[in-house]
């Protein structure tokens, strides 16, 4: 099923390949919303639902859209045409965003302030906040209790942000790229965090360029491209729009000759393992090819086609 957008352009109805669980009551919501910077259109027609206590990734490449739909949501703008709803309401309405906590990626706090002092003032913006020690425990902020703002590493600034983002019991999290210069241990301590918000039932809106993120968080995804929304489903289900699999495994067989076999997608070398990239209905014949041409191949793995691969071909449809 196709469809033609505002813009004149032919595009596919993401509906129409991807399931979306009509029964879920969203927590926000954006309904046929465009918007327009001049003559840049920013979002086309957008159709967009945040379920309530599960993660939403919403991702897609630099100019896709993603921080208009997250600021509609939040209020910030307002669309030229087609609604934003924030459980149930306005996004405006000053009741509505005493449920909302943000961690967003351009932030500018004063620097001449500390960390518990930025806190407690977001935390004064609710009508029942956790404490600042409870929420510094559980972000692993403590030890910034008293340090300046302005002397923060670009990562504790980050870890001091999530913190704001959650004292205030938020019903729903919006999060822009949370994790961007964190090192792996501060990474996986706001993983920890976020599954926890989710099984504990908070709803969280992620947007990041980390694709590996999105697949260990996501119970649901949108790819934007274009202002659009080109795919929608489950990771499992965005996944299996990619029909490749990737052979990983250590052999003397050099990569111009496996690159000339038939169904092989692309070969390299990455970390001294050979790389190779087949077609899914292909697979098994090339592990065949390697295992009889190869008598010491040694550490074989094969696996579908993971987030990043799909982000890139599907994004990579729509820009042809």
């Amino acid at each position: 099923m196709e469809d033609t957008n505002r813009t004149g352009t032919l595009r596919q109805d993401p509906q129409a390949t991807i399931s979306e669980d009509s029964q879920e009551i969203p927590v926000a919501e954006l309904s046929g919303v465009c918007k327009r910077y001049g003559s840049t259109v920013a979002l086309d027609g957008v159709n967009l639902k945040v379920p309530a206590g599960k993660l939403l990734a919403v991702l897609g490449p630099n100019g896709a859209g993603k921080t208009t739909a997250i600021s509609l949501l939040l209020g910030l703008l307002q669309p030229d045409s087609g609604k934003a709803v924030l459980f149930g309401k306005s996004p405006l309405l000053i009741e509505s965003r005493r449920k909302v906590g943000v961690m967003l990626q351009e932030v500018s706090l004063a620097p001449e302030m500390r960390a518990r002092e930025l806190i407690d003032l977001v935390a004064s913006y609710y009508p029942s906040p956790l404490t600042v020690d409870k929420v510094m425990e559980l972000t692993h902020t403590t030890p910034l209790a008293k340090r300046l703002y302005g002397k923060m590493s670009g990562g504790q600034k980050r870890q001091v942000q999530f913190a704001m983002a959650l004292v205030g019991r938020p019903k729903l999290l919006f999060l822009d790229e949370p994790t961007a210069g964190l090192d792996v241990q501060a990474r996986e301590s706001i993983w920890a965090g976020l599954r926890q918000l989710v099984e504990n039932g908070t709803s969280i809106v992620l947007t990041t360029h980390y694709m590996e993120e999105a697949e260990a968080l996501a119970d649901r995804v949108v790819v934007l491209a274009r202002g659009s929304v080109v795919a929608r489903g489950s990771v499992n289900e965005v996944r299996a729009r990619v029909a490749r699999k990737r052979i990983s495994c250590l052999t003397k067989l050099g990569v111009e000759k496996i690159g000339g076999w038939p169904g092989v997608q692309s070969v390299n070398i990455e970390n001294n393992r050979m790389q190779i990239t087949v077609t899914d209905v292909e697979a098994e014949t090339i592990v065949r090819r390697l295992l009889e041409q190869d008598s010491g191949l040694r550490e074989l793995e094969v696996r579908r086609a993971g987030l990043a691969e799909a982000f890139t071909e599907i994004t990579r449809e729509v820009a042809q």
